[in-house]
């Protein structure tokens, strides 16, 4: 098919016909195969974009040896954000950016509604095997979990603060609170009670016992990417259900690196994957979750506006949920107050987290006698406050 017009510039001959080209001329054929010419070379579209892709590839931070780290976390240039005993993804490709400095780590491969229909049923198949696993047996297995983040509990903590923007310090304790839940699953997943009543027939008593609620979906922020979906995760499983996991968009890799690891344990036990599955995408997944009735509970966390959209979702379909949404701070400053005691309070509480909790202070409500010296105590304290990579 290629060749060159009479002119001598670069063409391209369809149905028997040479079509000159001239500079950066794009040409359709057959409304199916889009070709582009420059310099007298051929470039099919997926090629170019492949170019593109190179070029994107070698400008992200997991390609700089400073941060090779990324990579002992399973993590690579490209990643599958849909996990259902098997990594896929169909959706969009999402690049997760370093807020410190603006720079992409590495893409993400999000989940179309084709890849959260594989997902939700893998999940739900998933379950009949999982429920019938002994409550202790399950306890055992999220101990596990909890020892495999124990192990990579420092690079799990930078990864985090890579990619939400919180210092070290609370990147690492993020994760230790996932590792907290986790051994206090263990302990309840052998402390589970019920009533016994009398019955009215000779020689029979009424047990009441709890049984496994089925599929539990998992909405998370990126303020906290790791710790709330472990405490939703680790009490649901040893309760018997599987998770379905839909973590923050702009903490795609967070939420890759701690399902491989997860993968890894229920893999050593053989155990089915899908029994914490993860769909990354945006609002379209969400959604689907909220209608969906295959999820017997949605956990949701968020800012307020979208959980009660959320809420009204599932109530549609009389469904069951959880939210953890925004909240509007305040201290309440008397004229006796030990102002020493109050500002190291008011930093932290305003500033920690990079300001980004849910719990944290938004307005200080402060007597007129002591405002205006605790006004100038907190400009000296954040003057104080460095700002800068989260990492150093």
């Amino acid at each position: 098919m290629n060749g060159r017009s009479n002119s001598g510039c670069p063409g391209i001959e369809a149905m028997g016909k040479v079509i000159p080209l001239n500079g950066s001329v794009q040409i359709t054929l057959m409304a199916t195969s889009t070709v582009y010419c420059r310099a007298g070379h051929f470039l099919t579209k997926s090629r170019l974009l492949s170019l593109r892709l190179h070029r994107t590839m070698s400008s992200l931070l997991i390609e700089d040896p400073k941060y090779s780290w990324l990579k002992d976390l399973g993590l690579s240039a490209q990643n599958n954000g849909v996990f259902y005993g098997k990594w896929g993804g169909s959706g969009e490709i999402a690049t997760s950016y370093c807020p410190t400095n603006k720079k992409p780590i590495a893409t993400v491969v999000q989940g179309s509604p084709a890849d959260y229909e594989k997902a939700i049923a893998a999940t739900k198949e998933a379950w009949e095997v999982w429920a019938e696993v002994p409550a202790p047996q399950r306890g055992e297995i999220v101990r596990q979990m909890g020892e495999a983040l124990r192990e990579k509990k420092t690079i799990l903590g930078k990864l985090e603060s890579l990619e939400m923007g919180k210092i070290l310090a609370e990147g690492e304790g993020e994760v230790q609170e996932y590792i907290d839940i986790a051994d206090y699953a263990v302990g309840l997943s052998r402390m589970f009670s019920g009533n016994v009543f009398p019955s009215e027939r000779p020689g029979h008593m009424l047990i009441e016992q709890w049984n496994p609620l089925g599929i539990v979906g998992i909405i998370t922020a990126f303020n906290f990417p790791v710790a709330v979906y472990g405490w939703n995760s680790s009490i649901s499983l040893i309760c018997g259900n599987c998770c379905l996991w839909k973590g923050a968009p702009t903490t795609p890799l967070v939420s890759v690196a701690i399902t491989k690891i997860l993968e890894a344990v229920l893999k050593a036990n053989n155990l089915p994957g899908a029994i914490c599955s993860l769909v990354q995408g945006g609002a379209d997944i969400g959604t689907l979750m909220a209608k969906d009735e295959r999820i017997n509970l949605l956990s949701f966390t968020g800012s307020t506006p979208v959980g009660h959209k959320v809420s009204m979702m599932v109530q549609e379909r009389f469904g069951k949920f959880l939210l953890e949404l925004g909240g509007n701070n305040a201290l309440i400053v008397n004229d006796d107050a030990d102002i020493d005691m109050l500002v190291r309070a008011a930093v932290f509480a305003c500033a920690g987290t990079a300001g980004q909790r849910c719990t944290t202070t938004r307005r200080l409500i402060l007597h007129e006698k002591v405002h205006d010296e605790v006004v100038e105590r907190l400009k000296k304290a954040y003057a104080q406050i460095k700002i800068g990579d989260p990492l150093e």
